[in-house]
């Protein structure tokens, strides 16, 4: 198996266990390949735990968030679109809780960065002790040229290419990371109002440490997302994502090759750029995937069949059939690469899945607060003073 791809010239990692779709998957009838490769599923970060110490800051603002109701919802796949890992639908009720109205953005993050020094996993160095943890045995170690710190990069194509090797549109680029998006030629002056990207799980969390908040579970982020619509499909409503005016931030046109614009977008927008649905939060659907706190695997649902679930909390451990050496946790919400012809993560129900330690151009996220924890924290602090 080959450790390195060229593109346009340039050595570009793509890791071993990506390496690993091996050439029998090209066999794969249609329905595999979405359900093995989806939109968003690419190579894990390989980079080592978060080890910063971030403080709780015990902040009890709400500013920029919206009470999400208490309720109870059918959880899982509302269309022909549906995975078998969104099925089978099942009952789950959640607890009231605030929410982020956007994705955290840039300008967010920063202030973040600027209180606590913090460094994204895309900006370390690959451990390669850590890394072989969720590889095959006898993974052989990758020669040190591509072990620096990098993230992946959408790399768009001039012409069609085969959807079950997703190696062709995603590059290991050197210095990219969330203060440079493209790579280290780029860079965010101007877009503070964009979603903040190339973040991992550990990264996320981190964040949320500092801010006195949390990751969404993923039912509570698939209650939200339905904005209080019943069944339906999508955050708006059942309207197919390119029908009528833009709702949200996705690729149009043929993937990976031909965009249209029509949403006025090729890659992240700036937040609030769509309607918000019917919580007040925007994009929910399309422009990043946004992290859960979950462990994923593929057959949690079926804990559920037959039976409802109060606030669930996720698998204990993470189990992927399709790569089982790797621990993986949630996404959702699709991003601006996702299309029907391929992924529809822009439904309410879809479900995504990576590695705690990915960090990709499309991938952000944001937090939500706890209603009980937050008016008892504000409840102490009056007595205290």
């Amino acid at each position: 198996m080959k450790l390195l791809l060229t593109l346009a010239g340039l050595s570009t990692v793509l890791f071993f266990f990506i390496a690993c779709v091996q050439s029998s998957n090209l066999q794969k009838t249609d329905s595999s390949i979405k359900e093995s490769l989806h939109c968003g599923k690419t190579t894990s970060r390989l980079a080592a735990p978060v080890t910063n110490e971030i403080y709780y800051s015990h902040d009890t603002s709400l500013q920029g968030m919206v009470l999400i109701p208490a309720g109870k919802f059918e959880m899982g796949g509302d269309n022909n679109q549906a995975m078998p890992d969104e099925y089978p639908r099942h009952w789950v009720s959640v607890d009231s809780f605030y929410m982020d109205a956007t994705e955290v953005t840039n300008a967010q993050f920063k202030k973040f960065v600027d209180a606590t020094g913090y460094i994204t996993t895309a900006e370390r160095k690959p451990d390669w002790e850590e890394i072989k943890k969720s590889l095959p045995p006898g993974t052989a170690r990758p020669p040190d040229s591509v072990m620096v710190a990098a993230s992946l990069v959408f790399v768009q194509s001039d012409k069609p290419l085969r959807m079950e090797n997703y190696m062709q549109w995603w590059s290991w680029v050197p210095g990219a990371d969330w203060q440079h998006p493209q790579g280290p030629q780029s860079n965010i002056i101007g877009k503070e109002n964009f979603p903040v990207v190339h973040i991992s799980w550990y990264d996320a969390q981190a964040y949320c440490q500092w801010a006195g908040k949390r990751l969404p579970t993923e039912a509570e982020w698939e209650f939200a997302a339905r904005g209080g619509l019943i069944n339906h499909i999508y955050p708006w409503g059942n309207e197919p994502v390119n029908s009528g005016k833009p709702k949200a931030n996705s690729w149009e046109g043929n993937f990976p090759y031909s965009n249209t614009q029509k949403d006025g977008y090729t890659r992240a927008a700036p937040v609030k750029s769509f309607a918000p649905n019917g919580y007040g939060l925007y994009d929910m659907a399309g422009n990043v995937w946004e992290w859960c706190s979950d462990w994923y695997s593929n057959d949690y649902y079926q804990t559920f069949k037959g039976k409802s679930a109060s606030n669930p909390q996720g698998p204990a451990h993470s189990y992927n059939r399709e790569d089982p050496y790797t621990p993986k946790r949630v996404l959702r919400g699709g991003s601006f690469l996702c299309n029907d012809s391929y992924c529809s993560g822009y439904r309410v129900a879809r479900r995504m899945k990576s590695s705690a330690d990915t960090g990709l151009e499309h991938t952000g996220f944001r937090c939500v607060k706890d209603v009980k924890k937050n008016k008892q924290y504000i409840e102490k602090k009056n007595k205290s003073d």
